[in-house]
């Protein structure tokens, strides 16, 4: 039943972003109307209207870095019915560059994609690529990981300048990012003071208010009293949405779930929440009872290159020598093509051997997330979200040994597991 509605709704909202996007009037680049909201939980279901298209929430975002999502052709995504993907603000302006990306008429007619996109400011790399970067009030300086230029300077300025040139739905600010579990306090109050700083120099180069919006970024670690500084004054600007970042860094689960639930009761509640980095099931359940719209992680796509499907029971490595002989799909109750067309026994024969086996994963592990997105939306819309997330935890923990951090933060917005 659920692969029969999801073509039907696909079909459906493959028609709806065509009309809409020949249709859309007016000037505001995104409409966030809550459709429906547990009666138990925080967990909400809403349709963002952006330049492009209609996202559903809560959605999960796959990462394109470089304007691909490695292993899939962007009308394979579209076939699929992927509503919007998320693309790196850093890789692209370093290559091929503003001038290549305003050239080719923003990203979108670049990569062959006509549906919503975001990107992320560039900020992350302060983290992933601390080793490269200098980090100063006027931006973070990176050595280059363009050989014809020896350094690169980010600053608000120039990632809005960047962001403006692929012309994403929607842009982030550039924040001050430290590792999650940074022990100075003093380092991690500077980072939230200068991320709205450079929040303010961000809305000020924004040269396209009318087609992209700026997200801004909660900061502050694992401190309360931080969080609600950076919430509370990121709130004052005239934005369309919100992000919570600084997470998956690194954390304990029982930190990361209270953070979550805290920056969720404080942004406004009418426009969307997005979790930066966020994509295990697990959490994204979660973290959808805590109030989350909109998740991104490279986690599915950079999983199926090592050999892993993912299943609700959790992850399949079909690397292993009992799968030689699997004659079954990946999953029954999937409707993705490798589903239906491939084995268990021949994805065996190629994981990490042949780059068939990375699209075939990719398509696989992107179909999951989009499937658990769909049932966690239908269930918020029909009243039984309670239900599924009890079953769902079941089925992934059937010992009922739940990990403490999922009964906690679950508690919290009064649900119980089985």
């Amino acid at each position: 039943m659920l692969s029969r509605n999801f073509t039907y709704n696909l079909q459906y909202c493959n028609t709806f972003n065509r009309l809409f996007t020949t249709n859309m009037s007016g000037n505001k680049p995104l409409v966030f109307n809550i459709l429906s909201e547990c009666k138990t939980s925080k967990a909400r279901v809403g349709k963002m209207t952006l330049p492009h298209g209609v996202v559903d929430t809560p959605v999960f975002m796959p990462v394109g870095t470089q304007g691909t999502l490695k292993g899939m052709l962007p009308e394979q995504l579209e076939k699929m019915g992927l509503q919007i993907m998320l693309a790196n603000t850093y890789h692209l302006g370093t290559k091929p560059g503003a001038e290549v990306l305003r050239k080719a008429g923003g990203l979108h007619k670049f990569m062959n994609w006509d549906r919503p996109l975001l990107t992320d400011s560039g900020g992350f790399q302060m983290v992933s690529l601390l080793k490269l970067a200098e980090i100063t009030e006027e931006g973070v300086k990176f050595q280059s990981l363009n050989q014809q230029k020896a350094e690169v300077m980010l600053t608000p300025e120039h990632s809005i300048e960047i962001q403006n040139a692929i012309g994403a739905d929607i842009i982030m600010q550039l924040d001050d990012v430290i590792k999650t579990t940074s022990p100075d306090e003093n380092r991690v109050k500077e980072s939230v003071l200068r991320t709205t700083r450079w929040l303010d120099r961000c809305i000020k180069a924004h040269q396209n208010p009318d087609t992209q919006n700026i997200f801004p970024i909660v900061q502050g670690t694992l401190y309360k009293d931080l969080r609600i500084i950076s919430a509370n004054e990121l709130i004052k600007r005239s934005v369309n949405g919100f992000a919570i970042g600084g997470l998956s860094g690194g954390e304990s689960k029982d930190d990361f779930w209270k953070v979550v639930h805290l920056c969720t009761d404080l942004l406004p509640k009418e426009k969307p929440r997005y979790l930066m980095g966020v994509g295990f099931a697990v959490d994204l359940v979660v973290c959808s009872a805590l109030g989350v719209d909109m998740f991104d992680c490279v986690f599915p796509t950079r999983t199926a290159r090592f050999g892993c499907a993912l299943l609700s029971i959790g992850q399949l490595n079909l690397r292993k020598a009992k799968y030689a002989k699997d004659f079954g799909p990946i999953d029954p109750e999937c409707w993705c093509n490798t589903c239906k067309n491939y084995t268990r026994a021949y994805l065996h024969g190629v994981v990490t051997q042949l780059p068939v086996a990375c699209h075939l994963l990719s398509e696989h592990n992107v179909a999951f997330q989009m499937r658990l997105m769909q049932e966690i939306r239908d269930s918020v819309s029909e009243n039984r979200f309670p239900d599924f997330v009890q079953n769902f935890m079941l089925k992934l923990y059937p010992d009922k040994n739940y990990p403490s951090w999922i009964k906690d933060s679950l508690s919290a917005v009064n649900m119980e597991l089985l």
